[in-house]
């Protein structure tokens, strides 16, 4: 059987990249890899000491190099996108010169205020194929001589409805309580001052599900005891019972790769307040409805009088667009075309 490696800074938890990639490590499965994660943090297969964000010596490279030795193709995820480990993200890319290798981007160094400077990222190399998570993405990777395929991110869009009573018992919230859920990490472009600011005007109860990262602890615990509302900080992984438990989903973030709650949110037919990042109007033009953090008044009403048309029409979106079938074609297209079937 054909191996398969994903690497990545961290691999397992419950951000963005993680989830994309253990899908991507499910359908790569189905589709007859032997798969196996290397990162240097978290439950992984392979644990290299230096590819970690915080590891910024980078890892040996014999040690890295003997993590995918066995690989017949190689998925990197994100690693050598955005420089959070720019010696991780080199000795990478030198190990992989003339293998057969997916380079994965969520996030380019030029879409980052504070990493602008960095030009080095992403490496090419012909043996290689880049895909990117959204098509604005891709045609700025036109713009810099890279071609890519895009694969938009995928979902169980069939997973059953979660349990609602539940999850309010486990988080400790009466019936009646409106439940404002933002399933994001507690970082600064996930903008929660507004995300605060939408279930005090609403008269929610807000709840965070991430952690505080990259220097945010002591924003977050400023935000959060200043907040004129009810505020659970509980992290729960990102299952259909978060969204069951909720009345309303907000993510108003300013910038995202891609923006998975939003999707989530119209598969399990909640309502979600959208920020106004470029990506969710790439995803929007598909015809998702969303509402806006400028015009409370209309979630206001949707929440007196649910429009079921709304939701119906969101999930048929989700279910079109984002499914596993549809990630998994699309993968298996790039694949063939390649010569990389197992």
């Amino acid at each position: 059987m054909a191996r398969g490696a994903i690497v990545s800074f961290r691999l397992g938890l419950s951000d963005g990249v993680s989830m994309v990639a253990r899908v991507w490590q499910e359908l790569l499965t189905d589709i007859g890899f032997d798969m196996v994660t290397v990162a240097g943090e978290g439950p992984v297969d392979r644990l290299v000491p230096g590819l970690g964000i915080d590891q910024l010596d980078g890892p040996d490279p014999e040690v890295f190099a003997a993590s995918v030795a066995d690989a017949d193709l190689v998925v990197v995820e994100n690693l050598c996108t955005i420089p959070l480990n720019l010696p991780a993200s080199r000795v990478v890319a030198r190990t992989l010169a003339g293998r057969p290798a997916i380079l994965h981007h969520h996030d380019p160094p030029w879409q980052r205020e504070r990493f602008a400077a960095v030009t080095e990222l992403p490496p090419d190399d012909p043996s290689w194929h880049h895909v990117t998570i959204n098509r604005l993405t891709a045609d700025q990777f036109a713009q810099r001589g890279i071609q890519t395929s895009v694969i938009y991110n995928g979902f169980d869009t069939e997973c059953p409805e979660g349990d609602r009573t539940a999850m309010r018992a486990e988080l400790g919230v009466t019936s009646d309580t409106l439940l404002v859920a933002h399933p994001a990490r507690a970082i600064a472009r996930k903008n929660i001052p507004t995300a605060i600011a939408i279930a005090e005007e609403l008269e929610g109860t807000y709840w965070l599900m991430g952690r505080a990262e990259e220097g945010y602890d002591a924003t977050l615990a400023r935000l959060l005891a200043g907040a004129r509302c009810p505020v659970i900080h509980r992290p729960v992984a990102r299952t259909p019972d978060i969204y069951a438990a909720a009345d309303l989903v907000v993510f108003p973030s300013i910038w995202e790769g891609f923006g998975n709650p939003p999707v989530e949110a119209a598969i399990w037919r909640r309502p979600c307040v959208v920020g106004d990042y470029p990506v969710a109007a790439e995803l929007a033009g598909l015809g998702f409805r969303w509402f806006s953090p400028h015009r409370l008044e209309e979630v206001r009403a949707f929440l007196s009088n649910p429009d079921m048309d709304l939701l119906d029409s969101n999930q048929a979106i989700a279910r079109q667009h984002f499914s596993l079938d549809r990630a998994r074609s699309d993968l298996v297209a790039l694949l063939s075309g390649a010569g990389w079937l197992p």
